[in-house]
């Protein structure tokens, strides 16, 4: 497989820029991965498509401000995005600056003086005036995607966040989430679906390209996972009763692939890098909620091995035409899976 066998064309002008009003007034196109079949929805018909005893597994995790901006002594701008703390008042971050960075240098920011300490890869490690999660929560800033061209407002604090986040550690939203609101989960609840939670820590490597030519070539970026026994056995039992685990977002689809990795769905904690590309088989999921993703993205070669890859394009292409919002803040899909697809 090639990078370029998961392009499609966007304008620019689909990419949102800002959330809805209302969480759940999203548009929802549904994929049926069976026959290819498209149709166009709201994401407030969701309870529609689901059935009594079906699963939703929803991830916990809280975005921080993970973005701080500070002053080499020089003059100079330097962006730094915490990637994750370390030991001590350490922290691994991405680092942008017209120059580059060397170790021993000190940073003058809002919060005080940062230290870099060394290299590692593409990223930094860097010493702050105290605990890093405890630092970028006092003086960071919402670290939204490089694709939305402004500047995060107050708002972006309350909506980039999902109503279930309290295991604060990502960078990036489980954007799927965003979508969920108090009314959408009672209809939910009125129809017999339960819910379950796992942790994934989303990287700022989420957003990082696919760089090599040959898709198998690429190297995932790691994020925590965690998936508690609450969860294994909220899963044992929509089995049990004949429900399917619809996993609301690609972070849930890794998280619980990731701790069914030798075979059998178990707890598991800590770092995952699981790449899932066509020819994965899907051993815990059994549909899923997710947004629109980049071109040439791991998210998208992840949905394309769900639901096949010329299904996912042409259904790209019908929301292009469709003028559907995409990324972030934008619309979502209801997928199920592609014949051959679960082991």
């Amino acid at each position: 497989m090639r990078r370029t066998d998961f392009t499609y064309e966007l304008p620019d002008e689909l990419i949102a820029q800002q959330p809805l009003a209302e969480r759940s007034a999203s548009r929802l196109l549904t994929l049926d991965g069976a026959s290819g079949a498209l149709a166009d929805r709201q994401m407030r018909d969701l309870p529609e498509l689901v059935s009594p005893g079906d699963l939703l597994v929803f991830n916990d995790t809280r975005v921080i401000p993970a973005r701080l901006f500070a002053v080499k002594e020089s003059g100079g701008k330097v962006e730094l995005l915490l990637e994750r703390p370390l030991d001590s008042h350490r922290a691994l971050v991405h680092a942008r600056s017209s120059k580059a960075l060397r170790p021993a240098m000190s940073l003058t920011s809002r919060g005080g003086a940062i230290t870099t300490v060394e290299k590692r890869g593409d990223l930094w490690v860097v010493e702050l005036p105290e605990p890093a999660l405890a630092f970028f929560e006092r003086f960071g800033q919402m670290p939204l995607p490089p694709y939305i061209r402004r500047e995060p407002v107050a708002a972006d604090s309350m909506r980039y966040q999902s109503i279930f986040a309290r295991r604060q550690g990502a960078v990036a939203a489980p954007t799927a989430s965003l979508h969920f609101d108090a009314a959408l989960l009672a209809d939910l609840d009125r129809r017999g679906v339960h819910r379950a939670f796992i942790t994934l820590h989303v990287g700022a490597g989420t957003f990082q390209p696919v760089r090599t030519d040959a898709v198998g070539a690429h190297v995932m970026h790691a994020e925590f996972v965690e998936v508690d026994t609450a969860a294994c056995d909220a899963i044992a039992a929509a089995r049990a009763r004949g429900g399917r685990v619809i996993a609301v977002g690609t972070t849930v689809v890794r998280a619980l692939e990731s701790a069914a990795g030798t075979g059998a769905l178990a707890p598991f904690v800590g770092d995952s890098s699981l790449f899932i590309v066509p020819g994965f088989r899907f051993r815990v999921v059994d549909a899923m909620v997710t947004n629109f993703h980049l071109p040439e993205s791991t998210l998208l070669m992840l949905v394309s091995a769900f639901a096949g890859r010329d299904a996912v394009l042409a259904a790209y292409r019908h929301a292009v035409a469709g003028q559907y919002r995409f990324f972030s803040y934008g619309d979502a899909m209801f997928i199920t899976p592609a014949p051959g697809t679960n082991a």
